[in-house]
């Protein structure tokens, strides 16, 4: 019986999560849909999806976002945002991250899905990564976004790493921007995002989701030749910071 009450609760609970996905996008449409309609609209975007949607989804469903910053996000200036990958909720924590508005690359089969979808393709850059056509267009479009003052926020693991894997390997793409552009990478850690709403559908629970952003790493005077160096030095400290976090965890339990 408790078996299958089980079940039930996270059945209605992912359900649940779809809803509350999609009610503020529903009921902010018009707003969403002028405030989209133009890139000059797009800090006004931000901040809705911020300090809207991204509340009424993390809390609605049970989780209490906590957030460690070893260095401040300077208001107006430009970043490269990474983080682990491991959860649809990474999207709505990583915008409470920052204040500054920035724009998520991410993969093109989102905008398939209902209603979030219709806005992601209208302000997200999205890549094809089977396609040598496409990502070249990233770099473009994000380029262009630089170019305004915006940040760019991309999961260097490409993806959803398969649920056994603790940490995938890292693509080059956020690390060619930054260095091509001179902007620091803010490395962040996602401790809890697994452990809390996994993409194994039977699992997950309400708590809080622990966000640890360490010190910026300059890009000033790199070159591309660096790219390997910064790629390693960045995943570096997003493995170190989660394997001390589970380190932490089985101590205290002890």
């Amino acid at each position: 019986m408790m078996f299958l009450l089980k079940r039930l609760f996270y059945i209605l609970w992912r359900i649940w999560f779809y809803v509350l996905v999609a009610v503020p996008i529903v009921l902010l449409f018009p707003v969403l849909l002028i405030l989209s309609s133009r890139e000059k609209f797009y800090p006004q975007f931000f901040w809705l999806a911020r300090n809207v949607w991204a509340n009424v989804i993390l809390y609605g469903m049970g989780f209490v976002p906590k957030i460690k910053m070893e260095e401040p996000i300077e208001k107006g200036k430009s970043y490269m945002l990474i983080a682990n990958h491991t959860s649809m909720a990474d999207i709505m924590l990583m915008l409470k991250v920052s204040r500054n508005p920035f724009v998520f690359v991410g993969k093109k089969e989102l905008a398939k899905m209902p209603v979030f979808g219709f806005f992601y393709k209208r302000v997200c850059i999205m890549v094809d990564r089977s396609s040598v056509k496409s990502r070249t267009a990233v770099y473009e479009r994000a380029q262009a976004r630089l170019d305004q003052g915006l940040s760019i926020c991309i999961f260097p693991e490409g993806g959803v790493p398969e649920e056994d894997v603790f940490l995938d390997e890292f693509k080059d793409g956020a690390f060619r921007l930054a260095i091509e552009y001179q902007i620091p990478v803010v490395p962040i850690s996602f401790v809890d995002n697994k452990k809390r709403f996994p993409f194994s559908f039977f699992s997950g629970s309400p708590g809080r989701m622990r966000v640890q952003t360490y010190s910026f790493i300059s890009t000033e005077g790199y070159t591309l030749k660096d790219k390997a160096k910064l790629k390693a030095d960045s995943r570096k400290i997003i493995e170190d910071s989660l394997r001390l976090f589970q380190n932490v965890k089985k101590v205290t339990s002890n």
